[in-house]
């Protein structure tokens, strides 16, 4: 799935690349893919506006058009929204395509999971769980203490916990198996034990791999392509992720594989003990207020299902 870094890129590319054009025609070949409005709506409504800005909020993209109305897609597991300066032959699974005064823009989605709105640009809140959605990890708004908050007291795997997009907007598998890595944190410790240490160190490497992956125009491992149609490198710098087997460049053991919230979930056995940080290990100041870890058995996952490793996965 696209996740915050690709959907940037996506936007950054766009934003230049659709300024100032004006749709002349839609096409809808897949009528499953558009939320709203209807095909006939959407067709008699859009001709003649012009594209004014672009932004992403989360996973969204939300363009601004001429006369107040919104184009908002969320791509989903393999979905793109691709600019083309000429034409030709369309890609299999095109299943929309903006036909502009200069070229076309088309959403083309593999798996058909992706959906597209139009929606007055005052109520976006009408796109579900757009309004729903937490913190920019990238924003200057999110501090530490945002990152604290979200943690603190949660009994659910670290991992569930920056996953959940109410919380923080933008994280996916690849980047949040990334930053756990360098934070050198277990994904199924309970999000309520890491320490003050710990969540400094986790709210540094989202930061950072991010920033890396936006970077170098995203990651590449499935579907994903830029809003020029051109893969992103990022695939070539992860540590964890997709690298099953592969030896850790931190200690050079191998990485695991496990489930976590029913996701698969890469990382270093050796870096990212299980248990929670020894007392002594602690500052001062995180011995006088450090709590015991919750139990295990008092998660709301089962722990079955939390940790479980897969054997000959790739």
């Amino acid at each position: 799935m696209p996740e915050l870094p690709e959907v940037e890129t996506i936007v950054r590319h766009l934003r230049v690349a659709l300024k100032g054009l004006r749709i002349v025609s839609v096409d809808v070949y897949l009528p499953k893919v558009l939320a709203s409005p209807d095909i006939v709506s959407l067709q008699t409504t859009l001709p003649g506006k012009a594209f004014l800005e672009l932004e992403r909020r989360g996973k969204y993209i939300i363009a601004h058009l001429a006369g107040g109305a919104a184009l908002v897609v969320h791509l989903r597991m393999s979905g793109q929204l691709v600019y083309e300066p000429e034409g030709g032959p369309l890609p299999k699974h095109t299943h929309i395509v903006w036909r502009l005064n200069r070229g076309r823009l088309r959403f083309t989605d593999p798996r058909q999971f992706g959906r597209v709105w139009l929606v007055p640009a005052d109520r976006l809140q009408l796109v579900p769980g757009l309004r729903d959605l937490g913190a920019e990890p990238l924003d200057s708004t999110f501090r530490l203490e945002t990152l604290a908050k979200a943690l603190s007291g949660r009994k659910r795997s670290v991992k569930a916990v920056l996953l959940d997009q109410t919380l923080i907007a933008g994280l996916g598998n690849i980047y949040t198996d990334e930053a756990l890595h360098r934070a050198q944190i277990h994904p199924v410790r309970p999000a309520g034990s890491l320490t003050a240490r710990e969540t400094r160190a986790l709210y540094q490497a989202i930061r950072e791999v991010l920033q890396e992956g936006i970077a170098y125009g995203g990651t590449s491992v499935r579907d994903y392509v830029d809003g020029t149609g051109q893969e992103g490198s990022y695939q070539n710098l992860l540590r964890v992720y997709g690298r099953n087997h592969q030896a850790c460049p931190r200690c050079g053991q191998p990485i695991a594989r496990i489930k976590v919230g029913g996701r698969g979930t890469y990382f270093c056995p050796h870096c990212q003990p299980e248990r929670t940080p020894e007392v002594g290990r602690r500052t001062p100041e995180e011995n006088k207020s450090a709590k015991p870890a919750p139990s295990p058995r008092d998660d709301r996952e089962p722990i079955e299902n939390r940790y479980r490793t897969s054997r000959g996965e790739t």
